[in-house]
C-alpha cells in the first residue's frame, strides 16, 4: 500500500475501530457519550498523533524500549491514546492505565486488520 492518503485512511479506520472496541471493553474508563462521530474524530486525532508524535517519542525512548525488550511500547501506546484524549475533550480517558489497555487493544485490532487486508 504505497498511497499515503490510503494509508492514513486505513490508520484512521483502525484507530477509530480500536477506540470503539476499547471503550466497549473498558466500560466507564473511556467515555465518548455514545456518539460515533466522537469516536471518528478521536480516531483521526490518534492516527495523526501516531503519525507525527509517536516516531519522535520512540526515538527518544529507544534505550527504555531496548532495556525492557519492547514492553515500554505499551507505555508509549498508552501515552498516544492519552494525548489524543487530551487534544479532543469530548473523548475522555479516565486514567493512564485505561489508556495503556486501550493502546494494547488498538494494537491487537491493528494486527488483525492488517492480516485481513494482506490476505485480500
Amino acid at each position: 500500500m504505497k498511497n499515503p492518503i490510503r494509508r492514513l485512511l486505513l490508520r484512521w479506520f483502525v484507530c477509530a475501530l480500536g477506540l470503539w472496541i476499547a471503550a466497549g471493553f473498558l466500560g466507564g474508563s473511556i467515555t465518548y457519550n455514545d456518539e460515533i462521530s466522537i469516536i471518528a474524530v478521536a480516531g483521526l486525532i490518534l492516527a495523526l498523533v501516531n503519525t507525527v508524535i509517536k516516531p519522535l517519542v520512540v526515538l527518544l525512548s529507544l534505550p527504555a524500549i531496548l532495556f525492557s525488550l519492547g514492553l515500554f511500547m505499551i507505555v508509549i501506546n498508552g501515552l498516544m491514546v492519552w494525548l489524543a484524549s487530551y487534544f479532543y475533550n469530548p473523548f475522555e480517558v479516565t486514567s493512564f492505565a485505561a489508556a495503556m489497555l486501550a493502546g494494547v487493544i488498538i494494537g491487537i485490532v491493528n494486527i488483525l486488520v492488517t492480516a485481513i487486508i494482506e490476505e485480500v
